[in-house]
């Protein structure tokens, strides 16, 4: 008789999924679901073997997944604005959501950004959405919204009664809170490199900066840069802003990595971060933590954004949730050396 294959677990504090169970058993994710639901063509040692496997790992069926087996295709689909495909947030925001998938027992079906297959194409193999701070106007997502799946978005699509949940963070009081912080340590005329897109997001920081100048009299700075722009159109919308507001005094960036890629056109223009002129990103990534000095950022947790989008869109389809729920994160401001008090 073969020894028994040793158990391998997912690692501490995290729950086995569907997916360990297979691989345990030596069998496909198909194989082991059908065997623990009772259904399928399973041959009953195939059966025994893989509850034993189930057993030996701890695993326990997720209520919401238990729920979801009534459907035909047990896969979520989720698509990521083009801008956000090579940006760390969005990475970290589709393996928040596969993570949470396979808790659960799902596949995910990426849907790549730009065009669908042709204008007759739907969501392939899928019973639920979800959306990654969807543009308005965007002709992808109006198609992908019109197939009349439940769908989840990351921040929301306001107005639009085709959304059946929606997880955002509170940007209004995050760049608020960045702003004040800013004015906190000496800065008067903080100049906004805003995103050229029509998300969600981008809108709310763009109204946030303009509501906090107005409110203290303040000119409102702003240059724009076209989602997804190269290192050099960033240094270029800097340029512009310093060379014709000289009084500018610190710099936000909207956009992933954008506040560590203007650093050398800031030490072009004579001057110092952290002391002449302070800088800050409402982002944060690695290219913030890395930077030389570090930048102050906004921390927007993507990877448990993502879950949370995963999650919410499986109590809906389930039931254990109704439609139409708003979660909220929270955004924590952390502050590093670019933005140090005068």
């Amino acid at each position: 008789m073969p020894a028994r294959r040793p158990v391998v677990r997912p690692g501490p504090g995290i729950p086995p999924t569907i997916a360990d169970v297979a691989r345990e058993a030596a069998v496909s994710k198909t194989t082991a679901s059908d065997a623990l639901r009772g259904h399928g063509r399973v041959a009953e040692p195939t059966r025994r073997l893989v509850l034993e496997a189930a057993e030996r790992l701890g695993y326990a069926p997720n209520r919401s997944a238990r729920s979801l087996r009534t459907l035909m295709t047990e896969t979520i689909a989720l698509h990521v604005p083009e801008f956000l495909d090579n940006a760390e947030y969005g990475m970290s925001f589709v393996f928040g959501v596969a993570e949470q998938a396979a808790r659960a027992g799902l596949n995910v079906t990426l849907i790549p950004s730009g065009r669908l297959p042709d204008r007759h194409a739907t969501v392939p193999q899928a019973d639920g959405l979800v959306l990654c701070d969807p543009m308005a106007r965007d002709p992808v997502v109006e198609r992908l919204m019109s197939n009349g799946l439940p769908v989840v978005t990351a921040e929301c699509q306001v107005g639009d009664p085709r959304v059946t949940g929606i997880v955002r963070s509170d940007h209004d009081t995050a760049m608020t809170q960045l702003l004040d912080h800013l004015h906190e340590s000496g800065a008067r005329r903080p100049a906004f490199v805003a995103s050229g897109t029509t998300g969600d997001r981008a809108l709310t920081l763009q109204r946030a900066h303009a509501r906090w100048c107005a409110e203290r009299g303040l000119p409102a700075l702003v240059g724009e840069a076209p989602s997804g722009s190269p290192p050099e159109v960033l240094r270029n919308v800097v340029r512009d802003l310093l060379s014709g507001a000289p009084e500018t005094d610190a710099i936000l960036c909207a956009a992933d990595s954008a506040a560590a890629a203007v650093l050398p056109e800031v030490r072009a223009a004579g001057r110092v971060v952290g002391e002449n002129l302070l800088l800050a990103s409402c982002v944060d990534s690695q290219a913030m933590r890395t930077a030389e000095p570090p930048i102050t950022a906004l921390d927007l947790r993507p990877r448990e954004t993502g879950a949370e989008c995963a999650r919410l869109l499986c109590e809906i389809i389930s039931g254990e949730t109704p439609r139409g729920t708003t979660r909220t994160l929270p955004v924590e401001l952390i502050c590093r050396a670019s933005t140090r008090a005068r």
